[in-house]
Formats: structure tokens, C-alpha cells, sequence
């Protein structure tokens, strides 16, 4: 259990009980200033939305100072342009040698932390291949043994359309990783709440995030394939943890192409809810 730490600056709090409405355990109470009483304290889930929705910042939870956190007024992206980012990012199969600055990737993924989960449990892992030359070993070996087993007659029954992009390997293609310089994998614990929604929202988060910083990716289901069913010991040689499931994987880097407008598609299924 972590320490709530509760405070509040009684000359700050305007008393609009906000922080008490909008704590969704009934964790915070008004008694004049809002209080946390022990007894409720194991309720709280550490969601930080009493820290958020205090206008004044008079606040404090878990010891973070107020002050620290970003503003939200006038930073959100316009629709226009948020829009045109969901409706102008496109899978990216194409990618130039060079890898992504490390610190930026860093940097994404610690914003990408902030994505929700089930119950704010953030029982979700990514893991990162962010050296270019170790995602060159790791390209290198799967697609070796991925061939092998093609080859000795020992792919595994039922990953027929696996075989047939691993074939499409003889020639040098690398179809697996699309010669991307890096990969995320996305796991959680297989007892976790939400372990699907929980991992697709978080490399959601990522692939809008970093096409907005002009970074191609690329939804890797053929890589999930090979650390799950083809060739799954390398899902523990990435340090993928034993008790966790692999949900989804992405390909990205620096692209070698550039798209100049969006696509244009029939509206998809649609309809009015009745009830």
C-alpha cells in the first residue's frame, strides 16, 4: 500500500468539495477542507484525480507538489488537428537505418505511462528494443530460426499464413520486422484485469504520440506470431516476464516515406442505438 500523504493548504482550498465529487471510492470526504480518514485509505486506487481537478492546486497527494504537474488550458491539440493525426497516420513498412534519439524514446514511453487501465492497476510492461543493432541480432535470429523450423517440416499446425510470410524470408526480405531499428512489445500479468484493452490502449497512445513527433509505426501482428507460437523462446530472451501474455507488438523508427494526405474511406458500420 502506498502512502496517500494527504495534504491540503487550508488558505489555497476554496472548499468546493470538486476533489470529494469526483473521487470515485468516496475515499476523500468534506469536513470543512476535504479529509482522508485512515480507514478509507486502502480504498484508493492512486488515480490522482483529487490532485487534478483542484483548481487552486490546494492539493497534495503522494507527496507530488501541484505545481509540477502540466496545465491543461489552451494545450490541448484543436480538433482539426487531432483529426487530421487519427486520420493521417498510416502504417509504416518502410524505414531508414539510422534509429530514434534514445532520449526521445525514453521520453515517449514515459508519456505513455499516463495511458488508462482497468481499475489503475498499470499492469502493463513495454518492452523496448531501442538499440538499432540489438533489433539487427533480433531480426537476424528469428527470422534464422523461424526458417529452420519452415524448412525441417516442424512449423507449428494451424500458422499456415505464419509459414507463408516467413517464406516470403528466403530471398532476404524481412517481412517479420520490416527492417524497422526498433520494437515495443506490449505484456501483462495473465491474471490482470484487463490485460487486452489495458496493452492495444497503451501502444494506441504510443502510435498517435510518436507519428506527432514524425515517427513511422506499424502494428506487428506477424511479431507477436513468432514471440507467442512460432518461436516463443524469445520472448524470454527479451525479458518478457513468465507470468505475463504478449498482446501486441509495434514496429517503428525514423520512416522511409512520406504520405501527403489522408485516405479517403466509406464511413463503417454506424447505427443509432435504440432502446
Amino acid at each position: 500500500m502506498v502512502m496517500l500523504h494527504f495534504t491540503v493548504d487550508a488558505d489555497k482550498c476554496t472548499r468546493c468539495g470538486e476533489c470529494a465529487r469526483d473521487c470515485l471510492w468516496g475515499v476523500i470526504e468534506m469536513d470543512g477542507l476535504p479529509v482522508v480518514r485512515p480507514e478509507n485509505e486502502a480504498r484508493c486506487i492512486e488515480c490522482q484525480h483529487c490532485l487534478a481537478v483542484c483548481k487552486p492546486g490546494a492539493l497534495s497527494v503522494f507527496g507530488k507538489d501541484p505545481a509540477d504537474s502540466l496545465p491543461l488550458k489552451g494545450m490541448f491539440p484543436d480538433p482539426a488537428r487531432m483529426e487530421t493525426l487519427l486520420m493521417g497516420r498510416r502504417s509504416t513498412r518502410r524505414y531508414r537505418g539510422e534509429g530514434v534519439d534514445p532520449a526521445l524514446i525514453r521520453h515517449l514511453l514515459e508519456v505513455v505511462s499516463h495511458a488508462p487501465t482497468a481499475v489503475n492497476r498499470r499492469q502493463t510492461t513495454l518492452t523496448v528494443v531501442d538499440d538499432p543493432a540489438m533489433m539487427d541480432r533480433l531480426r537476424a535470429e528469428v527470422t534464422a530460426e523461424a526458417l529452420k523450423l519452415l524448412h525441417e517440416d516442424r512449423f507449428p499446425a494451424g500458422w499456415e499464413r505464419m509459414a507463408d510470410y516467413v517464406r516470403g524470408c528466403e530471398d532476404g526480405t524481412d517481412v517479420l520486422f520490416r527492417n524497422a531499428p526498433h520494437l515495443l512489445v506490449a505484456s501483462a500479468p495473465k491474471d490482470a484485469l484487463s490485460p487486452m484493452a489495458d496493452c492495444h490502449i497503451a501502444l494506441s497512445y504510443f502510435e498517435l504520440l510518436a507519428n506527432s513527433h514524425g515517427l513511422g509505426t506499424v502494428w506487428n501482428g506477424i511479431a507477436k506470431a513468432m514471440f507467442t507460437a512460432i518461436v516463443p523462446q524469445f520472448a524470454a530472451r527479451l525479458g518478457i516476464p513468465d507470468d505475463h501474455q504478449i498482446v501486441c507488438v509495434m514496429s517503428f523508427g525514423l520512416p522511409a516515406v512520406k504520405y501527403h494526405r489522408t485516405v479517403q474511406r466509406p464511413g463503417g458500420t454506424i447505427r443509432r442505438a435504440e432502446f
